[in-house]
């Protein structure tokens, strides 16, 4: 087994089978040591939360299967806090999607003039590119399609499948009396394929309980409590 990358939240392995091994970490995106999954820099680490998330992940990967909907997933380990995936290639030098249904975070630090804090959004898409030093800037359609990052019918299968699986997981979190506020994926393909990659974790999303931010691992603990 090949160590072939070191993420902020998850350490990639190459294995023999051509498949990929995903070891997830303590690690959290964050900044001045809170936790902000809309910052591109770890910020702290959480005892426990790489586990956590690896649960959850396995929880809404086999629920996308069940629904007929295509990821890199393939089977989880808790043992050794991994995850077995298929390989995929990522657009560009990597992309992150953002789904948002409430106005928070940086969207909020962005458009504040023109929105009230926590107001609804329609499961608001925006991509921009992972890049930390220059902070992950956003990007538009036309720029990726234009830059010959990703064809126009992909950018809109990413967006479809982006919306679809918000909308999955915010049905189950609306099961458990929470509120999904917004999340972030990572999609890559595989040949002409677009596909879901990385986790579907609560290290990437922001969750509400009774108007109240959850904290990750309580996120998780009430997940599945």
């Amino acid at each position: 087994m090949e160590l072939k990358y070191t993420g902020k939240t998850k350490d990639v392995f190459a294995l023999d089978n051509g498949h990929y091994l995903l070891k997830f970490k303590d690690d959290v995106t964050g900044k001045d040591g809170k936790f902000d999954p809309g910052e591109n820099a770890v910020g702290l680490s959480i005892e426990g939360v790489g586990m956590a998330n690896l649960r959850m992940s396995e929880y809404f990967f086999e629920l996308l299967r069940d629904r007929g909907i295509k990821t890199h997933y393939v089977k989880a380990n808790m043992d050794s806090c991994t995850m077995e995936v298929l390989p995929a290639r990522p657009f560009g030098h990597g992309l992150e999607v953002i789904c948002r249904r409430r106005a928070v975070g940086s969207f909020i630090r962005r458009y504040g003039e023109y929105i009230e804090n926590g107001a609804p959004l329609p499961n608001y898409v925006e991509t921009t590119f992972k890049n930390d030093a220059k902070g992950d800037p956003l990007v538009t359609k036309d720029a990726l399609v234009d830059l010959g990052v990703m064809s126009s019918e992909q950018y809109d299968s990413l967006k479809s499948q982006t919306q679809a699986i918000t909308s999955i997981i915010e049905e189950e979190m609306e099961k458990r009396g929470m509120e999904l506020y917004d999340i972030k994926f990572e999609f890559g393909y595989s040949g002409d394929e677009v596909i879901l990659i990385d986790e579907i974790a609560s290290g990437n999303m922001r969750v509400y309980k009774d108007g109240e931010y959850v904290e990750p691992m309580t996120l998780s603990e009430l997940f599945f409590a």
